[in-house]
């Protein structure tokens, strides 16, 4: 253990080409998640005591022995027939196998080997893959005796550890990075400066991302996210089916489309908080509430065939809320009859409930056919450039001088307010601050009828637009 021990230096930066891919197998309930949680370190993936709680592969980056990895957590693997829940999340979960570079396959140690270890061990050992064999749950002395008994599976020694003590877990990560293919030799790439917000003068570009533009999808349960995910994917890798709230964590994927890369993060359907009685569901709304936290788009997306629902419209407050560019997706647009009429419903519901977000981008489209769906992207793209808007300070003041001169700011009890000028402070979203004398008097109104005006002046549609006041202070005032 001697010649492990190195000296503390930072990690390495993040590789932008392919990863090995380390996958973690094994029948349900054995403690995949938290051992996937452990090697990212972070709680990344959901965790309880129920069976099943993963349903989708789960992704993340885990920085073994100063070499960074693609960790896949999947479901359990269980005997279930093709259609049914099991049978598709074991075909997931056997698709993410036949990639990796190295299984971890666990098992329970207290529980000891089942007869599902035995099938599943043969199985793998099918697939010609380099296979660690984990007994978790091995904590203690009893465990790492009843640890043994997973040598009879024939995968080789069997490592004894315990995912939630974190007793092992060093060992095991210098096991895997003994089993990793060869790192190739590439020459390093120059540095990029990462941009924040910048003065923009009229007549420059717009910004690009410098990174992943983050993307996260959310909707009510069975609006049909999962399949959209799918659909851009071009392959089946979320869980997807007639049941409603299949989906129960946050999955990002990555997507190269052109010259952008976009992180595309599937969240659970958000209900009505009086419907959410399992603390599994409370953990799953967490998790995509905190997927949009994280997001820089949201795509809100409704089953075009059922309308806006109040539900629909709480969602699109949480996202304004939060400051994040916002595309409205119609979903299951092949199954509309009269799909003018319904669309024009649909944006006058907004319009009247969501003033907000004036002019949100709607995009329709079918996520089960693919039809019209490379129309989204696009639409995402757009919305990103519009929340990194700057408005150039001098063409700013002319509007907001025009703005003064067309309807005077109010009488406040019964003196004028006085509006100097105003600046913008910061984009991601739009944010404006107005000076001015007793400025912070500002009525909301008067704010509503600025807001609208940025917007239609400066072409900011469906973003959230701040709008700050900051009050001039009188010296003679008496203190």
């Amino acid at each position: 253990m001697a010649d492990r021990r190195k000296s503390m230096r930072p990690p390495p930066p993040l590789p932008t080409g392919d990863m090995p891919v380390v996958v973690i197998a094994g029948r349900p309930n054995v403690g995949k998640s938290t051992l996937f949680n452990r090697l990212v370190g972070r709680r990344q993936a959901l965790v309880a005591d129920t069976p099943g709680v993963t349903r989708d592969r789960k992704e993340g980056v885990a920085l073994i022995r100063g070499r960074y990895v693609r960790l896949i957590d999947t479901a359990g693997l269980e005997e279930a027939a093709p259609e049914s829940l099991f049978g598709r999340m074991r075909f997931s979960s056997e698709s993410a196998v036949r990639e990796a570079d190295l299984v971890l396959f666990c098992v329970d140690a207290r529980a000891g080997i089942t007869p599902a270890d035995e099938h599943f061990a043969q199985w793998i050992r099918r697939q010609n893959r380099p296979v660690l064999l984990i007994a978790n749950k091995s904590e203690g002395r009893l465990g790492a005796a009843s640890a043994m008994e997973a040598y009879a599976l024939g995968l080789g020694e069997p490592l004894a550890l315990s995912a939630e003590h974190g007793e092992g877990v060093t060992d095991l990560m210098w096991e895997i990075a003994d089993r990793l293919p060869a790192e190739p030799e590439h020459e390093a790439e120059p540095e990029i400066e990462a941009a924040d917000d910048f003065a923009v003068e009229e007549g420059e570009e717009p910004p690009r991302p410098t990174g992943p533009l983050r993307v996260a999808i959310v909707g009510r349960p069975n609006a049909g996210k999962s399949t959209l995910m799918n659909a851009l994917l071009g392959e089946e890798r979320m869980i997807t089916g007639p049941e409603a709230g299949l989906t129960r964590d946050s999955i990002a994927v990555t997507l190269k489309d052109g010259d952008d890369t976009f992180e595309i993060v599937d969240t659970a359907g958000l209900r009505k908080k009086a419907r959410i009685d399992e603390s599994l569901e409370k953990m799953s709304v967490s998790a995509a509430i905190e997927a949009l936290k994280m997001a820089e788009v949201a795509v809100l997306v409704l089953d075009a065939t059922l309308g806006v629902h109040e539900q629909d419209l709480q969602i699109a407050r949480l996202i304004e809320r939060e400051g994040r560019a916002c595309v409205l997706a119609l979903n299951k647009w092949d199954a509309v009859q009269d799909r003018t009429a319904t669309r024009n419903a649909i944006l006058d519901r907004l319009s009247i409930s969501l003033a907000q977000m004036r002019g949100v981008p709607v995009v329709t489209f079918s996520a089960l056919t693919g039809a019209s769906i490379h129309k989204l992207l696009p639409a995402v793209r757009d919305a990103w450039t519009v929340w990194n808007a700057r408005v150039p300070t001098g063409a700013l003041n002319r509007w907001f001088e025009e703005m003064l001169e067309r309807h005077q700011p109010p009488l406040v009890q019964g003196r004028r307010l006085k509006l100097r000028y105003i600046t913008q402070v910061k984009s991601r979203p739009p944010t404006f601050v107005i000076f001015g004398t007793r400025a912070e008097q500002l009525p909301d109104d008067y704010k509503r009828y600025l807001v609208n005006g940025l917007r239609e002046t400066f072409d900011l549609p469906g973003v959230p637009i701040r709008l700050q006041t900051r009050g001039t202070k009188n010296p003679y005032a008496d203190s």
